[in-house]
């Protein structure tokens, strides 16, 4: 499930199949490597006559020399926007790990969208001595100061959704999405499905919902465009919604958008995130538009699998399905992992994603 950094991989089939029994055989390999490292940190605990062994700090840049934690791990597993069902999968994922794992707590602090919030909370979690931290901030700015927080305590921390750098611009060790590529899927689909339309070009536009200060927004948007520009041999005139990732406000936005051009007959709709596609989505349809005049390529599959699964005919025809689950499988194993080796946090780890639509999803989502 790793990927070596700036290394170039040809990923394995992100089905589900594959997709489980990728994990499945990775944590096997962990698992053994786990109870070795217990087993290390056990006897330096008897040639040392103590009773515990120092977590020191584990970092990635080698800020202190790594070592091995015995007994019970706790992981800070904060996030941005809590609220939003894929953040509920993932910290659903992260508790399951850690119970598949065994002597493993995690402890879930929701974010909000307040970065003042996630300082606070910071401070909360490091005067809780907790072993490890994993976040997807409310905002990439803080990145800097985060991390130096997590430095400064001497503990190990992963980011998660959302890329962050220190101050001089070192990466965050990172676990998720590569989010160029995904939005180039998004936007190749997109493309397919514009191609199999016919429609008249002079009548047609894209409709992009997105946090445009999310640097992994913006990579999304610019692989989007890539992608389609790619399989529809241009790229059509771009309505750009900047929002808060929400439904509500991609709602909000695209209901002024489709007022604001009256002559666009039909609309090509993707966005950063689900919340976001299947709002803009939603406020087409609402002002009357058929969802035969609208390809809505979502981004997560969460929510646009809801029209799927209750038969309903929708603008929503494909989605690029990210497991949040699988995220948080994949970072608690990844954290725990470490500490029981003694080793460096990989800088940067990648979950399999697969396109779906109508007809696929449930072979490929366990569930809706």
């Amino acid at each position: 499930m790793r990927s070596a950094p700036h290394a170039a991989q040809t990923p394995p089939s992100p089905c589900r199949t594959s997709h489980r029994s990728l994990r499945e055989t990775q944590m096997t390999i962990n698992r053994h490597r786990l109870h070795l490292g217990v087993l290390a940190a056990s006897a330096v605990m008897a040639l040392a006559g103590c009773g515990a062994v120092d977590t020191g700090a584990l970092t990635s840049d080698g800020g202190s020399d790594p070592v091995q934690k015995s007994g019970e791990i706790t992981i800070a597993y904060m996030q941005k926007q809590g609220d939003q069902q894929y953040f509920v999968d993932e910290a659903t994922g992260a508790k399951e790990e850690a119970e598949e794992l065994g002597d493993v707590e995690i402890r879930v602090v929701d974010l909000g969208t307040d970065s003042n919030e996630a300082i606070s909370q910071m401070n909360a979690m490091i005067a809780q001595q907790v072993d490890a931290i994993v976040i997807i901030v409310p905002d990439q700015k803080i990145g800097p100061q985060v991390i130096d927080m997590a430095r400064e305590a001497g503990i190990p921390l992963l980011a998660s959704a959302d890329p962050i750098e220190d101050g001089s611009g070192e990466p965050a060790p990172f676990v998720g999405f590569d989010s160029v590529a995904m939005g180039t899927q998004v936007g190749q689909k997109a493309g397919e499905l514009f191609v199999e339309s016919g429609w008249d070009t002079s009548h047609t536009k894209i409709m992009a919902a997105y946090s445009e200060g999310l640097t992994s927004c913006q990579d999304r948007q610019k692989g989007a465009e890539a992608g389609f520009k790619e399989k529809a041999g241009e790229l059509l005139p771009i309505v750009t919604l900047g929002t808060d990732n929400s439904n509500v406000d991609a709602q909000n936005k695209a209901a002024a958008a489709v007022t604001a051009n009256p002559d666009v007959e039909n609309w090509v709709v993707w966005g950063c995130n689900d919340e976001s596609e299947t709002g803009v989505v939603t406020a087409l349809e609402n002002a009357g538009i058929s969802p035969d005049n609208i390809i809505g390529v979502g981004l997560g599959a969460y929510l646009t699998c809801k029209d799927w699964q209750a038969g309903v005919k929708s603008g929503n025809k494909a989605a690029l399905y990210i497991s949040g689950n699988e995220v948080g499988h994949t970072a608690v194993n990844t954290v725990v992992t470490a500490l029981r080796d003694g080793t460096p946090l990989p800088e940067n780890t990648q979950v399999p994603t697969k396109m779906v639509d109508a007809e696929t999803w449930e072979q490929e989502m366990s569930s809706c």
